[in-house]
């Protein structure tokens, strides 16, 4: 009880900033918008339905994994201000906690992006789902866990490094090589709707076992990140 009141302090601590400022959900905001309207122009959508579908899936989640980056990287750049992160150290509370109250804030906020670009998407590419639609309802909260958790990560790995901006990227990307091909096979089976339907739980299940192993590892080695120098 007393971890999970930890974890719902810094969960609460980083919504309340982000509800004063609204810096990160702006900027993702945007940036997703962004994608959304030039790829919308680029790919004609009202020229071949059949390809849209085949293409819109990857350029949903394309627009959430560049936009979460810059989300990700302001979420642990507030705690290095005024030394807060020094006296997250001292706090007698699992590193862990620290970590995982960080994470859900962050999938809240890229949540939030996604609720709003999801009718917009629709509107631009005039798609909708011909497979089991309501699959969706797991392929985004899983794919979305995915980036969010391996980028709070490396994120705070990057931390004290110059370049951190550029840095999350380079190790954010290749490592979520496997959720990315799964979200965005998963979400394009169900988009199109002409592969098995057996095919979309076997991406789903591949994600949610990516979920479990890579959340799991986060959470072990967040301390030796936290207090390294």
């Amino acid at each position: 009880m007393n971890y999970l009141r930890q974890v719902t302090r810094h969960l609460l601590k980083d919504l309340q900033l982000e509800w004063r400022s609204r810096d990160a959900i702006n900027g993702m905001l945007f940036f997703s918008l962004l994608v959304v309207v030039v790829f919308s122009i680029a790919f004609d959508p009202t020229g071949n339905p059949t390809t849209t579908r085949q293409i819109s899936g990857g350029i949903l989640w394309i627009a959430l994994l560049f936009a979460s980056v810059t989300t990700l990287n302001q979420s642990w750049a507030r705690e290095v201000r005024n030394s807060v992160l020094d006296a997250q150290r001292m706090v007698p509370a699992p590193p862990s906690a620290l970590f995982l109250g960080k994470a859900l804030a962050n999938l809240a906020f890229v949540t939030v992006v996604e609720l709003v670009i999801a009718p917009l998407f629709v509107i631009f590419f005039n798609v909708h789902a011909l497979g089991n639609g309501w699959m969706l309802t797991a392929i985004m909260p899983l794919g979305t866990w995915a980036l969010v958790v391996n980028g709070t990560f490396f994120a705070a790995l990057g931390l004290r490094a110059k370049n951190r901006e550029l840095l999350l990227p380079l190790l954010l990307f290749p490592i979520s090589v496997p959720a990315i091909l799964s979200m965005v096979n998963a979400t394009t089976d169900v988009l199109t709707g002409d592969v098995d339907p057996i095919q979309p739980y076997f991406w789903i299940k591949l994600l949610a076992a990516y979920d479990i192993i890579f959340t799991t590892v986060c959470l072990l080695l967040f301390e030796t990140i936290l207090h390294a120098e």
